[in-house]
């Protein structure tokens, strides 16, 4: 999210100069919440201050990912930490949970700006064991709960309700994973689902064959995962029902020149109950990316008539917003994909795209890094044509 919000991110965390760890609670226990000023002016006429947050400032973050929930408000993670802005990206603060200890393993899921959990493997119990840090009030406080995993995919349709595809290990174009949920905002988990042959009770219809990228779900009865089969013209994406226990293969239509590409799910999001979009890399002689929509919670899919050039990273931010960016240019559609513009970006990002985070069509903000991967943080407002400098 991201591929959910697949964001669930590989991530990773924060330099915080100065940051000063908190004893962390016990399992379970809530550290106390720091009371957040809101400083407004009294002036009508002039564009209220954020909120403060009340953590420790960072100054010039090197970010990995960026997720931004809208024009002012974003978390992102370093190499030593989880950081957030409430500025558009001017200023960071550091909000890394306390005690995390080695946290360039784990990995952040969000909500929305108070809401997010850190998932962190045990490497004394790899891959059945680990730490869930969870925040409700933004990063200022966090609670501590084990887990019977170490790692996946994590995703979540509310503060209580969540799935999670841990993983159990890949190799040789496999790889085997388990699919849990959890209904009390990730402080216990139940086993729905395990694809490991060496494990009891394992079903085989999710197969072990395949790369898993994503789980998508839609509630807590139906969800997808999407990856990739190194197959030509096999579509690696499966549909459950019945909260995971059994899974059904989707078919979507291909183009009539797929050259027998093989294909790669590159990003699914639902943006209500009934609709959503797919991106497909289409992996052949040429590198391609087709979309799709559906209008019945995923029971068809559509074809776009429009297949982009190249592989890339796509954002789905709303029923009729999508951005792709290919490497080279910026694709940017507001009809739900029925029309693309293109943006030729005045900043020359190439080989040292990192990441990007779109808010809407127009704004957006791209991570670019250099040969000893120190990276810059970039914004736009204008779809991906001009980009300001804000993190040199």
């Amino acid at each position: 999210m991201k591929r959910i919000i697949e964001l669930m991110l590989i991530a990773v965390l924060l330099t915080a100069c100065g940051a000063k760890s908190t004893p962390i609670a016990q399992a379970g226990d809530a550290l106390p919440a720091t009371p957040v000023s809101d400083k407004r002016t009294p002036v009508a006429t002039r564009t209220p201050a954020p909120a403060e947050i009340s953590a420790p400032l960072v100054d010039a973050p090197s970010i990995m990912l960026l997720s931004m929930l809208n024009e002012k408000d974003g978390w992102a993670t370093t190499q030593r930490g989880v950081i957030r802005t409430n500025d558009g990206g001017v200023t960071w603060h550091n909000v890394t949970p306390p005690g995390i200890g080695d946290v360039q393993t784990a990995r952040l899921a969000l909500l929305d700006v108070d809401h997010a959990w850190m998932q962190a493997p045990d490497p004394n119990n790899y891959p059945n064991g680990g730490s869930l840090y969870r925040t409700k009030d933004g990063g200022i406080t966090w609670t501590l709960n084990s887990t019977p995993f170490s790692g996946g995919q994590m995703a979540f349709l509310d503060e209580n309700n969540g799935w999670m595809m841990a993983d159990l290990g890949a190799g040789a174009g496999s790889q085997a994973i388990a699919v849990y949920q959890t209904t009390d905002g990730g402080t216990s988990w139940s086993l729905a689902y395990v694809n490991d042959p060496n494990q009891p009770n394992a079903g085989d219809t999710l197969p072990l064959g395949g790369l898993k990228g994503m789980i998508v779900p839609l509630n807590m009865k139906t969800a997808w995962v999407g990856g990739v089969t190194y197959a030509p013209s096999i579509v690696y994406l499966y549909r459950t029902d019945d909260a995971g226990r059994t899974w059904t293969q989707i078919e979507v239509p291909l183009p009539a020149d797929i050259n027998m590409s093989e294909i790669d799910v590159d990003a699914m999001k639902f943006v209500s109950g009934k609709d959503g979009f797919l991106a497909l890399r289409l992996l052949g002689d040429t590198y391609r990316t087709a979309f799709y929509a559906t209008h019945d919670a995923g029971n068809t899919w559509s074809l776009m008539t429009t297949i982009l050039p190249g592989t890339g990273t796509t954002e789905i931010l709303s029923a009729q917003e999508i951005v792709f960016y290919n490497g080279q240019q910026f694709y940017v559609t507001r009809d739900a994909a029925q029309n693309w513009s293109i943006a030729d970006p005045d900043v020359v990002f190439g080989d040292f795209f990192a990441t990007m985070s779109f808010a809407d069509a127009s704004t957006g903000w791209v991570i670019k890094s250099d040969v000893s991967d120190h990276r810059s943080l970039y914004k736009t407002t204008d779809g991906g044509k001009t980009w300001s400098e804000l993190i040199p």
